[in-house]
């Protein structure tokens, strides 16, 4: 049995603690928010936040998670990830969407510890989550966006 802490949630799970978290999240929880995209860690469409630090989670193990807390796309709260989220819908940033839970996490991560980032500070922030419709340059524009909400 594997617990932690789930979008604020005590969850416990009796699964194999070998199982990427994807997995775990996806087939056991039904949290289809945190999507596969490559299964290598190449790609950031699995991207989650442990402990507030974005991570893959196809790349790591249920029991790499234990006693940690864990947000997904689902979970996520608050003031930036609103500032963030709203961003994203004013400036019509997804195309097919895919990428987008993977982005919006690392973007929240990113302002949570830097209000005010450069364009190179984003880039490096979202550097290993692709975009299959290249909207990168909407995405830089809404996390900008939602700063400088965070700055009223």
């Amino acid at each position: 049995m594997i617990s932690f802490t789930l979008n604020g949630t005590r969850t416990s799970l009796d699964v194999d603690p070998e199982m990427p978290l994807l997995w775990a999240l996806r087939d056991s929880l039904g949290l289809t928010g945190t999507k596969f995209g490559c299964g290598m860690s190449l790609c950031g469409a699995c991207t989650v936040l442990l402990d507030g630090s974005p991570i893959r989670s196809c790349q790591t193990k249920v029991k790499d998670v234990a006693k940690r807390k864990v947000t997904t796309i689902e979970g996520l709260g608050g003031k930036v990830a609103q500032a963030v989220q709203q961003a994203w819908i004013r400036l019509d940033v997804p195309q097919c969407g895919y990428c987008q839970s993977g982005q919006v996490l690392a973007a929240t991560a990113l302002l949570t510890e830097n209000h005010r980032p450069s364009d190179d500070d984003i880039d490096a922030a979202l550097a290993g989550n692709l975009c299959r419709c290249a909207t990168y340059h909407r995405i830089r524009s809404a996390v900008h966006e939602a700063a400088n909400t965070l700055e009223v």
